[in-house]
C-alpha cells in the first residue's frame, strides 16, 4: 500500500500569475483543440506511481473522444516523459501548447510546476499532491487537486477512535511537516468530537521509545499514530509499552502490510486509513485494457477524474484555453464557491464526460461525481469531500479493507 508522498519544501513561493483564474471571469482565447499534458515526476522507488496515472489519463481521453471530443474535435494527449526535473517538464508542456496538465504526484515538486504553468496560464490538476501548504500557494488560481490534503484524514482518525469506544486518545507524530500538521488537525478534531487528548508527543523517525513511554503514562483509551518512515519502529515501541492492537489508529502514512516485521498480534484489531476509494471492477477492467501489465492502481481514480473535470470545464466554457478551464472547474465539480465562470442551471449529477455534456445540453449545471468520489472544489482548488478506505488488521499484522468513510470540509 502506498502512502501519499511527503512534501520536502516550505510552500511559500510566488508565481508570476496575477488575479485568480478560479473565480475571475474568462474570455474565450483557445485555438479550438483541447490539449492535455501529463507531468510524471516520480523516479526510483516511486516510479510505479507513473503507470496507473498514465493509464487513467489515456482511458479518460479515449472515452472523451468516443463521446465526440471537444467541440467535435479529438482531444489531444501530449507525449509523456518521466523526469524528476519538474520545471523542465512543465516548460516542455507549455511549449507544446498544453491547455491543462495532470500532475505532479510529489508535493515537493509542485511548486516548480505551479510557477511555470501558472505564468503560462495553463490549468493544472494534481491527482496526488497532499501537502497542506499547497492550499495557499500563490498559483494565480490555476492549481487544483483531486487528492485531499493530508489534514483531511484527521476527522476520520478521530471517528475511528471514538467508534471503538475511546473517550481519550494520545497522539504520537513523527517529526516533520506531515506529522506536525496532521497531529494539530487530529487534536482539533478530537476536541470537536468531545474526546480528551492528554498528550501529543513528537518523535524523530527511529526514536519513538520516549514518546511511547509518555503515551503509556497518559493511560489513553486509544493512540493515533501519525508517521511515515518511522511508523514500523513506532508501532514496535508502542507494543513494548503495552499499547497494541485495538488501541491503535494509524494515519495513511503508517498503514502497511507489516506481517512478520512486527511481533505476533501487534496490530490485531488496529485500524488505519488510506485515501481514495477501491476501484470498481469496470474501472479496473478499463485501466487494464489500456495497460495489460498494470499491477498497481494508486492515484488512477484521481487522475481519471482530473481529465474528465478539465474536459467538462472546457465544454461548459465552450473554449479550450487554460484560463477558461480554470474558471469553470469549481462549478462543474459541484463546488459552491463564487466563480466568475459560473455555469447556469440547476445542478445535476453526472459520472462521465458524456453524461456531463448531456447535462449541459439540457441547460443544467454538471455536478461531476467521479471514480474517486465527490470532488466539489473550493476556492483554494481543494476538494471539499475526501473519500477514505478503512483497513483493519488481523493477528498476522496484515490489513484488509473493511469499510469507507468520507471527510467533509465547509469549503469556501
Amino acid at each position: 500500500m502506498s502512502a501519499l508522498l511527503a512534501s520536502g519544501l516550505a510552500l511559500t513561493g510566488c508565481s508570476g500569475a496575477t488575479g485568480n483564474a478560479r473565480t475571475d471571469a474568462a474570455e474565450a482565447s483557445g485555438d479550438g483543440t483541447l490539449r492535455i499534458g501529463v507531468l510524471l515526476d516520480n523516479t526510483g522507488d516511486q516510479s510505479f506511481l507513473n503507470a496507473p496515472q498514465l493509464a487513467a489519463v489515456k482511458l479518460a481521453v479515449k472515452e472523451i473522444n468516443a463521446a465526440g471530443g471537444h467541440k467535435g474535435k479529438p482531444v489531444e494527449l501530449l507525449p509523456e516523459t518521466i523526469s524528476a526535473d519538474t520545471a523542465a517538464q512543465a516548460k516542455a508542456l507549455a511549449a507544446a501548447r498544453a491547455d491543462v496538465v495532470i500532475g505532479p504526484t510529489d508535493s515537493s515538486h509542485a511548486a516548480a510546476a505551479i510557477d511555470v504553468l501558472s505564468k503560462a496560464k495553463i490549468a493544472m490538476i494534481s491527482p496526488a499532491t497532499a501537502a497542506p501548504g499547497l492550499s495557499s500557494y500563490r498559483s494565480g488560481g490555476y492549481y487544483f487537486r483531486t487528492a485531499a490534503a493530508d489534514v483531511a484524514q484527521a476527522s476520520i482518525l478521530v471517528k475511528l477512535a471514538k467508534d471503538g469506544g475511546a473517550k481519550t486518545l494520545a497522539v504520537l507524530h513523527e517529526a516533520g511537516s506531515y506529522g506536525k500538521e496532521v497531529s494539530v488537525a487530529v487534536s482539533a478534531a478530537a476536541k470537536s468530537a468531545g474526546l480528551g487528548t492528554p498528550i501529543d508527543a513528537e518523535f524523530p523517525a527511529g526514536q519513538a521509545q520516549q514518546a511511547a513511554t509518555a503515551a503509556k503514562a497518559a493511560a489513553p483509551d486509544a493512540v493515533v499514530l501519525i508517521a511515515r518512515q518511522g511508523a514500523q519502529g513506532a508501532i514496535a515501541e508502542l507494543n513494548n509499552a503495552g499499547l497494541a492492537g485495538k488501541k491503535l489508529v494509524l494515519s495513511d502514512g503508517a498503514v502497511g502490510q507489516y506481517g512478520q516485521g512486527l511481533g505476533s498480534h501487534a496490530l490485531d484489531g488496529a485500524r488505519g486509513v488510506l485515501p481514495g476509494t477501491f476501484p470498481s471492477a469496470q474501472f479496473q477492467a478499463g485501466l487494464v485494457g489500456i495497460d495489460p501489465g498494470l499491477k498497481d492502481m494508486t492515484f488512477a481514480a484521481e487522475a481519471y477524474d482530473a481529465v474528465n473535470l478539465a474536459a467538462i470545464a472546457a465544454a461548459a466554457a465552450q473554449d479550450d484555453a487554460g484560463t477558461s478551464i480554470a474558471s469553470r472547474l469549481i462549478a462543474v465539480s459541484g463546488g459552491t464557491a463564487g466563480s466568475g465562470g459560473a455555469v447556469a442551471g440547476e445542478p445535476a449529477d453526472c459520472h462521465n464526460y458524456k453524461e456531463c455534456v448531456d447535462v449541459l445540453h439540457a441547460g443544467k449545471r454538471p455536478n461531476y461525481e467521479g471514480q474517486s468520489g465527490p470532488v466539489s472544489f473550493d476556492s483554494n482548488g481543494d476538494v471539499t469531500a475526501a473519500a477514505y478506505m478503512v483497513y483493519t488488521y488481523g493477528p498476522d499484522n496484515t490489513a484488509k479493507m473493511t469499510g469507507s468513510e468520507t471527510a467533509r470540509s465547509g469549503g469556501s
